[in-house]
């Protein structure tokens, strides 16, 4: 299947919490940007907390009032999804609502004439987006993660009926907006971040839940060692650092001895149960009425912006 001879217009069918922060990648690397909501009044409200996110770039000097203008300029909306039919790439960002998903494509289908290329922004492989689809060739998994606009990683994975050139085209116009896309040789549940983000989650629950340590404790611990060396060396990176028989003759010792658990401790599924959603309710493992969560998830974003602007200063070496 042939890929878009150029690269010019982005469709983003979704302007929630991914879908805002998508078109704002791309309108600020210079492409125009189609990005399609439900109503007037959320695309206007995505409009805003673009200009908010754009503001925050601007305070840490990755960006220029000048260049948040021209970005702004680059993005127009519509409840429309016709609108859709000139772009050369169409990201779909909606909620996890599978039956929306499989009518959205089949749409985008019809209304986005090959070699337009269909992505899907959420965790879900391409195979299951595709009932509906004739084109299924140029449908594919990019995974952006959460928030788009701060994190680099995109997961690219192809589904077993896409064609083997999409997948470095995509990955060529990801890395333009300065994303750091990760090919994904074939199709798996949770792709590769959720599987390692929950297998370390499986293991600090059940060591909360059992008694081991307390919240605060396991925490800590991550935050203080090797939490800190994952931004530099991956996993298996450091273990080839550390030694690999060193760290063969260890993991022997401890792969017994860790969680093997099919379902989450009983104790995470009686505080669901009961309402206890964590932060945005108040209170979850940890009692956030007595902790200062706004104040933790800003210590965060600055964080992610002192990374983007460490990246910044690589690509200028």
């Amino acid at each position: 299947m042939p890929t878009p001879a150029r690269f010019q217009t982005l469709a983003v069918i979704g302007n929630g919490i991914i879908g805002h922060g998508i078109a704002q990648i791309f309108a600020t690397a210079g492409y125009d940007v189609r990005m399609m909501g439900r109503s007037a009044q959320s695309l206007n409200a995505a409009l805003e907390r673009i200009r908010a996110s754009l503001a925050h770039f601007e305070a840490h000097q990755l960006i220029t009032a000048h260049e948040i203008e021209q970005a702004i300029a680059r993005i127009t909306t519509s409840t429309d999804l016709k609108e859709a039919a000139d772009a050369e790439l169409v990201i779909e960002a909606v909620t996890e609502d599978i039956p929306l998903k499989l009518e959205i494509f089949g749409q985008l289908d019809e209304i986005c004439p090959p070699p337009a290329i269909l992505a899907s922004s959420s965790g879900q492989p391409a195979s299951k987006l595709v009932a509906k689809v004739n084109h299924r060739a140029r449908v594919i998994a990019t995974h952006f993660w959460y928030p788009p606009q701060l994190i680099p990683l995109v997961e690219v994975c192809a589904g077993p009926e896409t064609a083997p050139e999409i997948v470095p085209w995509v990955c060529q116009v990801l890395q333009s907006v300065g994303k750091a896309p990760v090919v994904i040789n074939r199709e798996i549940p949770g792709f590769i971040g959720n599987r390692l983000q929950f297998a370390m989650l499986r293991e600090a629950w059940s060591l909360w839940a059992s008694g081991a340590a307390s919240a605060e404790a396991i925490d800590t611990v991550v935050r203080n060692s090797f939490g800190r060396r994952l931004a530099i060396t991956g996993p298996i990176e450091s273990a080839d650092v550390g030694g690999l028989d060193t760290f063969y003759a260890f993991a022997s010792f401890m792969f017994p001895e860790l969680d093997t658990s099919t379902v989450p401790p009983d104790a995470i599924r009686e505080l669901a149960a009961q309402g206890h959603r964590g932060l945005p309710s108040g209170r979850g493992v940890y009692d956030w009425s007595q902790r200062d969560g706004n104040a933790l998830l800003a210590q965060r974003v600055e964080e992610l912006f002192r990374h983007l602007q460490r990246d910044k200063e690589k690509r200028q070496d």
